[in-house]
């Protein structure tokens, strides 16, 4: 009446068909994706000194050096100024927060300090204006 099941079961297959990552591994990968964006952000900021900083976090993480696009266009006005920054304090904090989790202390450091310095940039008084 009933046909029997022919293949293996997807719970048995699971483990065997494709190499696995470690939770580091997997950390690593969230962490370099991170500071790649905030790479991104802070090279539309212009802000050259710590963009660098955040490529050679990158390239430790990734074992190759970010490809990083030319500056398309700084911020025209403030309030996009405002906006990157807000961005760049968020995706900090991202990072952050998986370096944490990963004991990586030198990645935990540099976003830190990114928070910080994007912290300091929202409340200067031509930003708070701006929103």
């Amino acid at each position: 009446m009933y046909e029997p099941i022919r293949t293996k079961s997807v719970h048995s297959m699971a483990d065997t068909d494709f190499p696995h990552r470690s939770r580091e591994e997997e950390l690593d990968i969230q962490l370099a994706g991170h500071l790649a964006a905030l790479l991104t952000v802070t090279d539309d900021l212009g802000l050259d000194d710590a963009a660098g900083l955040i490529a050679q976090q990158v390239t430790r993480l990734r074992g190759a050096a970010p490809i990083r696009a030319p500056r398309s266009r700084e911020a025209d006005t403030e309030a996009e100024a405002a906006e990157l920054h807000r961005r760049a304090l968020a995706l900090a904090g991202r990072a952050l927060v998986v370096a944490a989790s990963r004991a990586d202390t030198a990645a935990a450091i540099l976003a830190a300090e990114q928070m910080d310095a994007h912290t300091a940039a929202l409340h200067e008084p031509r930003l708070v204006d701006a929103r």
